[in-house]
């Protein structure tokens, strides 16, 4: 077959998308993966750029409401815009056979009609497909079980959505015919990269909804020296809040580091987009400071791991069988903070705007009780195979 692979996002989002491509073409099919471009671009993959800055459209707006509207007209919506023409004209380009695309991703839907090709979503989180069993994740409802009122919430994420309409609409002009087409079809199938081990599968999802696991590389990458000889040393902390740069880095760092050092551990910290920083006053030997680490190569050596919730890097934990901290900040943090403490491997979500040593230390402590749990579920997880699985679903189309 000939995929084409569209994803917007960060990290968790890309890498994998990633790792479906090199897998798909492990298996003899043509892969297109188009990725925003301050994304890396995966060794061995075809890929195109969407015309997306992902850290720029993220960056810290202010806090008043007059900045955050500027910034929307400023950076977001021009971004999208560029990023929704850039996918119908890459995948026209490309003339595929299936279209896989993440929800983000508006102008999907659209292209593919044009084309005249199935078209399937892929969920790293539930946002698109509604159940009564619990809430969308990343809306204002994500952490509150709502019974039968659940579905409902499933609007928020669609009306989030119709807000770039005529974006999308704009985006018809790279069509063959430059207009959109009448209508729009349903996905063909939609693959819900989530774990049952973390989010059992609810009775009310349709047949054609397959949740295939997390999708993961089964290479480990290798260590950069430092690291690996700090690893060594003694049980550790990996602290790291990805992509969410909002508010005082250095004071997060600091309460991470005097929690850590309360238990006797050392911290491993991964200062991401900005998120966490290292005050001078913190350092020493029981502490190392590092932009990005291999995950898969470091987690599983962790005693703890301390961080914000995005569904790639909760996922990651977990699989490693690592108990954690989770100090969600935004969109489906919230959602995957509550799940991992419910499912027995974190320690009640710590609210941001209360981190603090002191909220730090017993759920530390918190989590560290239920490490027996967190390796009973990362056994499970680590026999899923979910990237198999996806391609899997798709070379049944």
């Amino acid at each position: 077959m000939r995929l084409m692979l569209l994803t917007a996002g960060t990290r968790g989002d890309v890498e994998p998308f990633a790792a479906l491509a090199r897998h798909a073409a492990s298996r003899g099919h043509d892969v297109r993966l188009a990725l925003p471009d301050d994304a890396p671009a995966p060794d061995g993959v075809d890929t195109v750029p969407l015309g997306l800055d992902v850290r720029r459209v993220l960056a810290p707006a202010g806090r008043t409401p007059w900045r955050l509207v500027r910034h929307v007209r400023a950076e977001v919506r021009p971004a999208m815009r560029r990023m929704f023409a850039a996918a119908v004209r890459e995948t026209i380009a490309f003339d595929p056979d299936v279209v896989v695309h993440h929800p983000l991703v508006l102008s999907a839907p659209m292209v593919a009609d044009a084309l005249g090709v199935p078209r399937v979503l892929a969920e790293f989180a539930p946002v698109a497909t509604p159940s009564e069993r619990f809430p969308a994740a990343g809306g204002p409802t994500a952490t509150r079980d709502l019974g039968s009122y659940n579905r409902s919430t499933y609007a928020v994420p669609r009306t989030a959505a119709r807000l770039f309409d005529a974006d999308v609409a704009r985006a018809a002009a790279e069509l063959p015919s430059g207009r959109r087409p009448d209508g729009r079809s349903p996905s063909r199938a939609t693959l819900m990269a989530v774990s049952p081990s973390l989010l059992p599968r609810p009775d009310d999802w349709p047949e054609r909804v397959h949740q295939t696991g997390a999708w993961y590389e089964d290479a480990t990458a290798a260590l950069d020296p430092a690291v690996a000889d700090f690893l060594r040393a003694g049980p550790f902390v990996v602290a790291s809040f990805g992509s969410m740069a909002t508010g005082d880095a250095s004071a997060r760092g600091s309460a991470i580091v005097a929690a850590a050092r309360a238990h006797g551990l050392r911290v491993l910290l991964v200062t991401g987009w900005g998120g966490l920083a290292l005050p001078g006053a913190c350092a020493g030997p029981d502490v190392l400071a590092v932009r990005s680490v291999p995950f898969d190569a470091v987690l599983p050596r962790a005693a703890l791991a301390v961080h914000h919730g995005g569904a790639g890097t909760s996922h990651a934990v977990a699989r490693a069988g690592v108990p954690a901290v989770v100090v969600p900040v935004t969109a489906d943090q919230p959602f995957w903070a509550a799940q991992l403490h419910r499912q027995g491997v974190a320690a009640a979500p710590v609210p941001l705007r209360r981190l603090s040593v002191d909220a730090l230390v017993p759920a530390m402590a918190d989590a560290r009780s239920r490490q027996e749990r967190a390796a009973e579920v990362g056994r499970l997880m680590r026999r899923e195979h979910g990237v198999q699985r996806a391609l899997d679903v798709l070379e049944s189309l």
